[in-house]
This record gives structure tokens, sequence and C-alpha cells, in this order.
């Protein structure tokens, strides 16, 4: 039997059709909508996939993108503070776009920069990547687990807003989209990974804060 991959409810999943006329399933406890295991690319086909976008920073149209999410994210950070590019991909950008601020920060990518520093950070920058995660309970542990007490986590990825326009959505028009987040699915990772939604902009980009001490059950 199948189950949700961030809440691993069993129970009473939905299947809904995207654009891309494949079926995906529905978890009424967190909201989220996931790939069957049989459509996940493989790791090859991922990789190729990423090495296929013209990203850098010469791309105006790419740093204007990424400038979603740091603009805001500069309420919260301070000259020097640590951060991390989380899901970099193949031509790190947002690093420099940060460091241009006076901001230190690393780069980490499963596929092109592999080697996760063992250190927290002040913020983490999780751009366009929480769509691909085949495990986001995991990988959300694993990016918390590299935050500061009190640090930000500034996420970007498009929500869905209704099952009923869900199989007009562009977003799945992509095969390493593999999972799918509503506002309702911001609230159950704040409230058990021991987050507070600090701002949510435009339904792309979410700020979340660590909570001071908090402990939760994942």
């Amino acid at each position: 039997m199948d189950s949700c991959p961030l809440c691993f409810n069993k129970e009473q999943l939905k299947t809904v059709q995207g654009i891309d006329k494949k079926d995906y399933r529905y978890c009424p406890v967190c909201k989220l909508i996931f790939s069957y295991p049989k459509d996940l690319p493989t790791l090859e086909e991922e990789k190729n996939r990423y090495l296929q976008h013209n990203n850098g920073i010469e791309d105006k149209g790419y740093v204007q993108f990424l400038n979603q999410a740091i603009e805001p994210a500069m309420s919260y950070l301070q000259s020097g503070m640590e951060c991390l590019d989380f899901g970099c991909g193949p031509e790190p950008t947002l690093s420099i776009l940060v460091q241009r601020k006076g901001l230190q920060c690393d780069d980490y990518d499963p596929l092109f920069f592999p080697e996760l520093p063992e250190k927290k950070y002040d913020a983490i920058f999780a751009t366009e990547c929480f769509e691909h995660f085949y495990h986001p309970e995991k990988e959300l542990k694993t990016i918390i687990s590299h935050l500061k007490e009190n640090g930000n986590l500034i996420m970007m990825t498009q929500l869905w807003k209704g099952l009923d326009r869900f199989h007009l959505w562009h977003y799945t028009n992509d095969d390493t989209h593999v999972v799918f987040y509503h506002k309702d699915t911001l609230r159950f990772i704040a409230e058990n990974f021991g987050l507070e939604i600090k701002q949510l902009i435009n339904n792309r980009v979410i700020i979340l804060q660590k909570k001071d001490n908090e402990t939760h059950p994942f």
C-alpha cells in the first residue's frame, strides 16, 4: 500500500491527474500531492534534465527570479551571517548574489555538489527544489538539522490551490517535479517540524523560522 512521503498517511489517498496526464496521489492529512513511485525519474534522467537548464549569474532573468526569494529574506538577515544554498544545481548563482549582499553562503546539491558541510546556518535557501524531493520528510529533517535555533528557511516552490484545477496546472508539466505543496501543507510542516511561518509571498516564496528549543515528533 502506498503512503504519503511527508506524513506517511495511508488512509483515503485520492488519485488526481496532472496536466501531463499522469496520475498523482493526494493526501488528505497534509494536503501533499505526490507522484507514484513508478513515475519518479532516475537520478541520471534527473541530472540530464538539470543540465539542460541555461541558468547562471549572467542570465538576468534567472537572477531576477532568484531575487524573489533573496530580497524579502534580507529583512531577516544581517551582514556576515552564514547561509546555505540547498539544491544549488550545476551552476551556483544564488550564493554569489547572497555574498554580494555581505553574507557568507555555501553550496550544496545532491547531484552536483554532494558534500553537505557539517555545520549549522543562520539561513538556508531552497529555491525551486522542494518540488523535486522524492522523500520530503527526510529532506526537511536534513535541512532543519543544519539550521541554527531561530534560523530561517527560505523556500521557493509554487503552491497548488484547488484539486479541481490541478489537471490544468502547468507546474506538473516537468518530469522532475514530483511533489506539490498547498498552504495547508506548509502549516502541517510548520506544526510538525518545529517551524513558524513568517511570510508567504505571491503563493511561491515562503519564509519559515526554526523555533527556539522546539521539540517535534519528526
